[in-house]
C-alpha cells in the first residue's frame, strides 16, 4: 500500500492526532501527535486497534467498517478536551479501505458561530 498516496505529508505535522487503520484494524499510519499521544505504548503501526479499545468501542469501530460511517464524539481526559471523528476512509475504486481518527484538543472557551 501506498501511504503517501492515501495519505499526503501535510498529515504529519498537523496540531491534531491523526491515526489510520487498514479493514483488519491494523494500524497503518500516526502522524507526529498521535504518536505523542499514545507513546507510552511503543511502536503501534502494525499493532490492532481493537487491543486497546472497550467491548463497545469494538462493535462501533466493526460497523464503522461495515458500513463506510462516521462516528463523533468528545472526550476529557485530565482536564483536556478533545473532539474525536472518527471516518471511513476510501480507496479509488470506493471500497472501504479502513478508518481515519482524527482527535483534537478543543479549548476552554470556544465561539460557535450559526451560519444560513
Amino acid at each position: 500500500m501506498n501511504l503517501e498516496k492515501i495519505l499526503p505529508d501535510w498529515a504529519w505535522g498537523m496540531n491534531c492526532a491523526v491515526t489510520v487503520c487498514d479493514t483488519e484494524c491494523k494500524i497503518i499510519y500516526m502522524n507526529r501527535l498521535s504518536r505523542e499521544t499514545f507513546a507510552k505504548h511503543g511502536d503501534l503501526i502494525g499493532k490492532s486497534l481493537l487491543d486497546c479499545h472497550s467491548p463497545r468501542s469494538v462493535e462501533i469501530i466493526k460497523n464503522l467498517l461495515a458500513t463506510g460511517g462516521k462516528n463523533c464524539y468528545t472526550i476529557e481526559k485530565k482536564g483536556v478536551r478533545k473532539i474525536i471523528f472518527q471516518t471511513a476512509w476510501r480507496h479509488e475504486d470506493d471500497t472501504i479501505g479502513g478508518l481515519v481518527e482524527i482527535s483534537i484538543v478543543l479549548p476552554d472557551e470556544m465561539p460557535h458561530y450559526v451560519r444560513e
